[in-house]
């Protein structure tokens, strides 16, 4: 591929290019086209087509990009690692539940600042098809907001608004699908054989029953099958998740296009960070389970490198809830190393950290991470203890094996123990999805109410109170202080909101527990943070605190990996940093009784007299109940 026809052709697409901006755009040309170009030729027979094609959707968006985000560009250009700092801190929320509309967001940006946010996923908030909508992941239109929180105008006040403060804007794009009330469907539906193309269609179940011997049920309870049955378009149309949910068809070159196209177009809106929903679905291969194949990876590789080039402020997110081994693709491995997205969720740790909350023995959380491979240094995790999702319990056998355990087993006593059914469980929480067949069962409820919070209040015992939120702010620290990306904080967490059982009242909630842990923002409660001696100011405080040792610390930057030590102590997890200004080793007690301090452990790291980051104090002699510690060598 020729870059400076490449170069010329973008060109032409603006109208004034002064010099500079001119050898800016040659420079952005020169460092990516090779990325762009090796991911279309991995997908596309006529590449250099689809190239060309690419260069006009950049041009004619780089065309419209707004002064300011064309400064932020240039300042990410020269601060690559911007997503990688220790001072990088998210949170997620519902717009309606948060605050109702998108301005009612920006009353509310003191809150944020005051936890120390800097990164606002907000949840779906494109405009989705009417009544069912799986959560507003059925889009009608990308370009479109949902007219109950606003208009796109609102939503780009709102970004400059955040972009002002400080705060980058984190937003979901369905890749694998679009509603079945989406303008492509609705062409492909009324016959248009251009848009037909979009889709995958079957005139007899033939070929839907071949994919079928080896595809998953993802939503067993109501939505069994990969396949729906249209009237409309007379035929059998793929649709993973839901009957109206249609999967869009990437081996079509139109495809890639558009969605370049809005990305490009929501970027200049403001956009700085896409969550790439469902990414690890978006190529069909028979004969495979169609996740994770090659072709995800060549494409997302060819979309962040057509970005780049047109809006380099701009990161990728992947939402790859997938196995250890499959998701570090998503960062890149092989050829496309540090190619793919610059982020991707720790789902291991997540689930790690609440299996040994259950069990109190942290054997099989150090076995996993031990395993858990290394991510590009340039590339970063997303941290969390909860997202807006069930949890499934992704404890693989080879993990549970090498622990002693049998995988499955571990997995139901997990359930179990968050439904609140196993013997002595503090938890309280619902099943999600089990299927009979194979034995999965997935949990839903607040992070609060999973960590013992809710039983405790209900029993009135102080002591279990206490218990319950130092055990909230031990399963913080972890993957706040885990330090290889951006640790995202749930809505209401911070606060210990509790499982929010009126959501059965809703209709169109009440078939769903996942609502059970998206309760609205109770803005009362979150008053009480002021309060001292309250739970709301335990929480928020503790959490609080531990974000701002976090942007102290100079060993939690991104770049840096983590690894898990081995020592005797089965309650203990101890994990290390090494850093250029000293070792960190972070140590947690994941039991409600005192544990000795790991000595041995400490000093084979260099670690004789600790100090520790997050109470800016000498070590303990020992460690309390749910004790959360980031050593360093003391230095006199």
């Amino acid at each position: 591929m020729d870059g400076h026809l490449f170069f010329q052709s973008i060109a032409r697409q603006i109208k004034t290019l002064d010099h500079y901006r001119a050898a800016d755009l040659q420079a952005r040309v020169h460092r990516y086209l090779g990325d762009l170009w090796a991911g279309l030729q991995a997908v596309y027979p006529r590449a250099e087509t689809v190239a060309e094609r690419v260069a006009q959707v950049i041009g004619q968006n780089l065309a419209q990009r707004p002064q300011d985000l064309q400064a932020l560009d240039l300042q990410r250009i020269h601060t690559p690692d911007w997503f990688l700092q220790p001072d990088l801190h998210g949170y997620i929320a519902y717009v309606d539940r948060f605050s109702g509309t998108l301005r009612g967001v920006g009353e509310h940006t003191d809150y944020l600042k005051e936890l120390g946010i800097k990164y606002l996923h907000l949840m779906p908030l494109l405009l989705p098809r009417k009544g069912e909508n799986d959560g507003g992941y059925a889009v009608a239109d990308y370009r479109q907001v949902r007219p109950d929180l606003g208009t796109m105008d609102d939503l780009q006040e709102l970004c400059t608004q955040l972009r002002l403060e400080g705060i980058s804007l984190c937003l979901d794009l369905v890749l694998n699908h679009v509603a079945r009330e989406h303008p492509w469907a609705l062409s492909a539906r009324q016959g248009d054989p251009r848009y037909r193309n979009y889709f995958y269609i079957y005139p007899d179940r033939t070929i839907p029953d071949a994919f079928e011997r080896t595809l998953p049920d993802i939503f067993p309870d109501f939505a069994p099958g990969s396949f729906t049955w249209d009237n409309e378009v007379q035929g059998w149309v793929w649709t993973t998740f839901n009957s109206w949910q249609w999967d869009v068809n990437w081996s079509n070159p139109e495809v890639f296009l558009e969605y370049l196209d809005v990305i490009l177009w929501l970027a200049n809106r403001g956009v700085e960070v896409f969550r790439l929903d469902a990414i690890a679905f978006t190529w069909k291969r028979m004969g495979t389970h169609c996740q994770n194949q090659p072709e995800v990876h060549a494409l997302t590789q060819a979309l962040r490198a057509a970005v780049r080039i047109a809006a380099p402020a701009v990161a990728f997110k992947a939402e790859a809830i997938v196995a250890p081994e499959d998701l570090i693709a998503y960062l890149g491995t092989n050829e496309h190393y540090g190619k793919v997205s610059e982020l991707a969720y720790h789902n291991t740790l997540m689930v790690q950290v609440w299996s040994s909350l259950a069990s109190r023995d942290t054997r099989l959380f150090t076995q996993a991470l031990m395993r858990f491979p290394q991510k590009p240094a340039s590339a970063g995790w997303t941290t969390y203890l909860r997202c807006h999702d069930d949890i499934g319990w992704a404890v693989s056998d080879t993990d549970a094996a090498a622990g002693g355990l049998n995988g499955a087993a571990h997995r139901r006593f997990l359930s179990d123990f968050y439904k609140g059914e196993f013997k002595g469980s503090f938890a309280r929480g619902m099943h999600f999805q089990e299927n009979p067949v194979t034995g999965d069962r997935r949990t839903s409820g607040s992070a609060a109410s999973l960590a013992g919070l809710e039983t405790a209040l209900e029993s009135g015992n102080p002591r279990l109170v206490n218990q319950a939120i130092e055990r909230i702010l031990m399963a913080h620290a972890v993957f706040i202080g885990y330090g290889e990306g951006i640790p995202l904080i749930y809505m209401g967490d911070e606060l210990g909101m509790l499982n929010d059982y009126d959501y059965v009242q809703d209709p169109a909630h009440k078939d769903d527990n996942r609502w059970l842990h998206r309760p609205r923002m109770d803005w009362a409660k979150a008053k009480k943070r002021t309060r001292e001696g309250t739970v709301e100011h335990q929480i928020f405080q503790g959490i609080k605190g531990l974000l701002e040792a976090r942007a102290r610390t100079r060993q939690l930057h991104a770049a840096f990996s983590t690894r898990p030590l081995w020592q005797p102590n089965p309650h203990l997890l101890v994990l290390k940093r090494e850093h250029p200004e000293g070792t960190l080793v972070q140590v947690y007690n994941f039991s409600e009784q005192d544990q000795a301090l790991p000595w041995e452990t400490l000093r084979q790291e260099g670690i004789v007299q600790p100090y520790d980051q997050i109470t800016q104090a000498p070590g303990p002699a020992y460690l309390r109940p749910f004790a959360r510690l980031w050593l360093t060598q003391h230095q006199a």
